[in-house]
């Protein structure tokens, strides 16, 4: 199983014992059950195993054929959620970056803790208009997509004024994405310099992680941690969500132990600015 997929798969398998609990419940086997719907039984097995994933008429009537109807909307909406864990970018991308950049507000809006491990660009919370259209101009042209940037920028620079309430963001950089030129020398150095102004407001932390630092384990895919419930990771070719609480547990434990290597305050202000001075 490709690692991309397995959190997906891990959902369906969640889903499958959900099933398989409501089954149990009323006293059925799963010949008894699927003889009450008209399925074959092997049918019945591929769903609680996760090997098949179910349809929203297949969840009403695996409900209704145990006298469960009360369950039915809840499975149906984690199914649902389970559906939207794997986006490929084409599809998210397919009505331009501006709906893209519109479709995360809900879940920036409702979360009070972000956490943010990015080990090749500066993260979307402290990026400047400069950098954020250099970036979104990239995916653009290397994915072929509408172009409506300046619209998108404006939805991105707008979501950005969150770090100045009372939301809290922990930012961990590898020293190395402060030497990514997106952009060019110019937008870096506004960049970078921004980083050393955001720094300073007392619901950001910003920590980097030294090039020469010794480490217990190599970096990792950069990944966004909302609260204690949904983390983002981006793809080549995909938009992953992972929301299974063990996977999540995961990797608010891997955070912890980078931020363990990271540098913060001064060292870290020391460490950005000597990478803008590299830009001279």
């Amino acid at each position: 199983m490709e690692p991309a997929s397995s959190s997906v798969q891990e959902a369906h398998k969640a889903l499958g014992r959900r099933l398989g609990e409501i089954r149990k419940a009323a006293g059925l086997t799963k010949r008894a059950l699927a003889q009450n719907i008209g399925w074959h039984e092997s049918k019945a097995s591929r769903f609680e195993s996760g090997t098949r994933a179910p349809s929203e008429r297949d969840l009403r009537d695996w409900c209704h054929g145990c006298g469960a109807d009360d369950q039915a909307e809840d499975l149906v909406s984690t199914a649902q959620g389970i559906e939207g864990m794997y986006v490929e970018w084409h599809d998210m991308e397919r009505d331009g970056l501006t709906w893209a950049q519109r479709s995360v507000l809900p879940l920036w809006e409702r979360t009070q803790r972000f956490r943010f491990y990015s080990p090749w660009l500066i993260p979307g919370p402290v990026q400047t208009a400069s950098y954020i259209k250099a970036l979104l101009t990239s995916i653009r042209d290397r994915r072929g997509l509408a172009d409506d940037i300046d619209s998108a920028v404006e939805v991105r620079v707008e979501k950005q004024k969150i770090v100045y309430g009372t939301h809290q963001f922990s930012i961990l950089l590898e020293e190395d994405a402060l030497y990514h030129r997106v952009g060019g020398p110019a937008v870096l150095a506004g960049q970078l310099g921004y980083l050393l102004t955001v720094m300073a407001l007392p619901t950001v932390s910003i920590g980097i992680i030294p090039r020469d630092v010794e480490r217990p384990f190599m970096p990792v895919e950069g990944f966004f941690l909302f609260d204690d419930h949904t983390v983002k990771v981006e793809l080549v070719s995909a938009h992953l969500s992972v929301v299974q609480k063990h996977e999540v547990a995961m990797y608010v434990e891997t955070f912890t132990d980078l931020a363990n290597l990271a540098v913060h305050g001064h060292t870290a202000r020391d460490i950005i600015t000597k990478a803008i001075n590299s830009l001279d």
